[in-house]
């Protein structure tokens, strides 16, 4: 699996941390995404594509 993010898109809802902490995280900044691992192992399959669909600005594509 491979997760991007558009960070142009991001609006900080933070659903994505929720789903995933071990994937994504927020800026402590601006709480912009923060895309921790970019090729997630199997086990988080489902949450990463669980954040993805909880993204209300749809900023997280997963591909495989």
């Amino acid at each position: 699996m491979r997760v991007t993010i558009d960070t142009e898109r991001c609006i900080a809802a933070g659903q994505c941390v929720l789903s995933a902490p071990d994937v994504f995280d927020q800026s402590e900044d601006d709480g912009m995404v923060v895309l921790l691992n970019p090729s997630p192992p199997d086990e988080l399959v489902a949450d990463v594509k669980q954040a993805a669909a909880l993204c209300p600005a749809l900023a997280i594509m997963v591909e495989g």
